[in-house]
């Protein structure tokens, strides 16, 4: 396939032969480019050489565990990583996401799920970028806007009048959006620490005026025992 005709490079990192032509085959016939690891090795050599636009990557790798992988990657790249895995306790996959992983696909999985994903984690890329290029002055997302400069908020350009913790709460999902926020990350971030019950029952109070305040719910989901996220509506 053309480089200019394809929607992305995915590198893949995955041991199973099986996952592997199930994913490539995908990728191919939706257009994009992809590259294969077979293990640990291999991928971060892939992902330094071809500077791919998202990687999927297997925690069970024969040379090394999944968690070890995105610490190293995490360590000279930004590349959205999407963890596709049978590890399917909230353990794994918070420490997943809290190392540097941008989302969590268990298996067995469904390959338009996965597509679903990466088509989203690229929009969060590219977002990210169009906020870059705006000097971090105004996010847009549906009817929600943010103007960092003013510390503003409006809902359909009416402003929205939010609280010191609600604002950084929700510009800390601004800047992260599409991407799952675990609970220990949001509340490092919102109260600078990761312990006690009382910031965990504050969060959940946050988000919820925060909901309220939005107008609409569809903009933070919940991820039962995980975190938050919030969607590009």
């Amino acid at each position: 396939m053309s480089e200019n005709n394809a929607k992305g490079t995915i590198l893949v990192i995955e041991d199973d032969k099986v996952i592997q032509n199930l994913i490539g085959t995908t990728l191919e016939i939706f257009n994009y480019n992809y590259q294969i690891a077979s293990n640990a090795t291999q991928g971060i050599l892939k992902a330094t050489s071809y500077n791919p636009d998202v990687i999927i990557l297997d925690l069970g790798l024969p040379d090394m565990d999944g968690i070890e992988v995105i610490k190293k990657i995490r360590s000279f790249s930004l590349i959205p990583i999407i963890i596709v895995s049978a590890r399917i306790e909230n353990e794994d996959k918070i420490l997943a996401l809290d190392e540097g992983a941008d989302d969590y696909l268990t298996k067995p999985f469904n390959t338009e799920e996965l597509l679903a994903r990466i088509r989203v984690t690229m929009r969060h890329t590219n977002i990210s970028k169009n906020v870059h290029e705006e000097n971090n002055s105004i996010f847009v997302n549906g009817d929600l806007k943010i103007d960092y400069v003013k510390g503003c908020t409006y809902i359909k350009e009416e402003e929205i009048h939010l609280t010191a913790i609600e604002y950084k709460l929700l510009c800390l999902f601004a800047k992260n959006v599409g991407k799952v926020l675990t609970h220990n990350y949001i509340k490092k971030e919102i109260w600078l620490d990761d312990n006690g019950s009382d910031s965990q029952l504050s969060l959940r109070v946050f988000v919820t005026n925060l909901r309220k305040k939005l107008k609409n719910t569809d903009y933070i989901k919940t991820h039962i025992g995980i975190g938050y996220r919030m969607l590009q509506i």
